[in-house]
C-alpha cells in the first residue's frame, strides 16, 4: 500500500507534513516537498488572494507535491451578528493587557467563504487538498479529481473513516488522540472521539479500501514503523517538523515542544473554542480559571489579537504540541524527514 500512496501523491517516500493553521510556513513545507514527502500548508482564515498569493511561493520554493489544507465548514460557525462575547471579552482582558493592545471591535465576518477559499485553491492547483471536520461534498471531489487534485479527508474514528472513504476521497489520515492542534471529529463530539492511534489506525485499514496515512504519536523512526506495522501505508507528522527552524513557530514555541514530557499536553478548547492538544500556558490557565469560552469562530478570532500582538510571548500563544513533543529532538526539517525516512519497510 506505501507504493500505493506514493504513485497517488507523486512522492518519493510516504510522509506527510501536517498542515498547521497559522503556524505553517512556505520554507517548512518546501523543505519537506524537496525531502520526496508531501509538504502541507494549512490555509484556516486565508482569504482568496492569500491563498493565491501562498501557493505562488510555494511554486517559487520547490517544483515537487504540496498540499493544501482547507477546514470544511461544518455549520455551527457563530457570525459577529449573533455572538455576545461580553464574559469572552471580560476572560481574557488580562491577556490583552499583558500584550498591550485594546480588545478589536468586531469584524463584519470572523472568517473568509468556503466558496472563496475553495475558489482559490483550484486557481492554485496543488498536488492534494487536504480537508478537516468533515466530508467534502460530491461535486467539490468530483472538481478535484477533474483538476488533477487529490484528495485526502482526516478521521478520528472509524465511522469517520468510511464515510470519508464511502465520499469519494483518495487517502485517509486516521489522528489519533495523541495528535496536535485541534481534535478535527465530525460525526461525534470530539471528546467522544479520543481513540488513541494504535487502536485507530489499524481498524481504519481494516474498514476502508483507501491508503491510510497515521497521524498522533509518531515523531522518529520507531512511530513509522510502527505505524506501517499496523497496516498503515504512510504517516502524517506534524510536533516534530514544528520544532524545527523552518516553522513559523515562535522560539518559545519550540523550546516548549523540545522541553515537553509525554504529560504536559491538555485538551482545551480556551483558545480557539474548538477541543484541540497543547502545552497549556498563563493564557489557558487564565480563560479557563474564568469559565467563559465564545463558541468557535469567535473565541478563535478574540484570543488571535492578544497573540498576534505577542507571538514571541509563549505565554500568550496557542503551544500546539502532540503526546510525542517531547521526542522532537531535531532543529533542521531535513535532518527530521531522514529520521523519519529510516523507519520506512525497506
Amino acid at each position: 500500500m506505501a507504493g500505493d500512496l506514493q504513485t497517488l501523491l507523486g512522492i518519493d517516500a510516504p510522509i506527510v507534513l501536517g498542515p498547521f493553521g497559522g503556524l505553517s510556513s512556505i520554507a517548512l513545507t518546501a523543505s519537506v516537498s524537496e525531502a520526496g514527502g508531501l509538504g502541507s500548508f494549512g490555509l484556516y482564515g486565508y482569504s482568496g488572494d492569500r491563498i493565491r498569493e501562498t501557493a505562488a511561493a510555494l511554486r517559487a520554493a520547490t517544483g515537487r507535491p504540496f498540499a493544501l489544507n482547507l477546514w470544511l465548514p461544518t455549520g455551527d460557525e457563530v457570525r459577529p451578528d449573533e455572538v455576545d462575547l461580553t464574559a469572552a471579552r471580560d476572560a481574557v482582558a488580562p491577556l490583552f493587557e499583558a500584550a498591550g493592545v485594546e480588545p478589536p471591535s468586531l469584524p463584519a465576518s470572523f472568517l473568509p467563504s468556503w466558496e472563496e477559499q475553495l475558489e482559490a485553491v483550484w486557481d492554485a492547483a496543488p498536488a492534494a487538498l487536504s480537508v478537516v471536520f468533515g466530508v467534502p461534498a460530491p461535486g467539490v471531489v468530483a472538481e478535484a479529481h477533474r483538476r488533477g487534485i487529490r484528495v485526502l479527508g482526516t478521521a478520528t474514528s472509524v465511522a469517520e473513516a468510511v464515510a470519508l472513504a464511502d465520499g469519494g476521497v483518495d487517502a485517509v489520515v486516521a489522528s489519533g488522540a495523541e495528535a496536535a492542534g485541534h481534535r478535527v471529529s465530525f460525526l461525534r463530539r470530539a471528546e467522544e472521539s479520543l481513540v488513541g492511534t494504535f487502536a485507530l489506525v489499524p481498524q481504519v485499514v481494516d474498514a476502508v479500501g483507501v491508503p491510510v496515512l497515521a497521524a498522533g504519536g509518531v515523531a522518529d523512526r520507531r512511530g513509522v514503523a510502527a505505524a506501517f506495522a499496523l497496516g498503515a501505508s504512510g504517516v502524517q507528522v506534524g510536533s516534530a517538523f514544528l520544532r524545527t527552524r523552518q516553522s513559523a513557530a515562535s522560539d518559545g514555541h519550540r523550546a516548549a515542544l523540545a522541553s515537553a514530557t509525554d504529560t504536559d499536553t491538555v485538551l482545551t478548547r480556551a483558545m480557539s473554542g474548538r477541543l484541540a492538544r497543547g502545552i497549556p500556558n498563563r493564557a489557558v490557565h487564565t480563560i479557563e480559571r474564568a469559565g467563559a469560552i465564545a463558541p468557535f469562530p469567535a473565541q478563535n478570532w478574540l484570543t488571535g489579537a492578544f497573540r498576534s500582538a505577542a507571538p514571541h510571548d509563549r505565554d500568550l500563544v496557542s503551544l500546539w504540541a502532540g503526546q510525542a513533543a517531547g521526542l522532537s529532538r531535531q532543529d533542521d526539517a531535513a535532518a527530521v524527514f531522514a529520521e523519519l525516512a529510516a523507519g520506512l519497510p525497506r
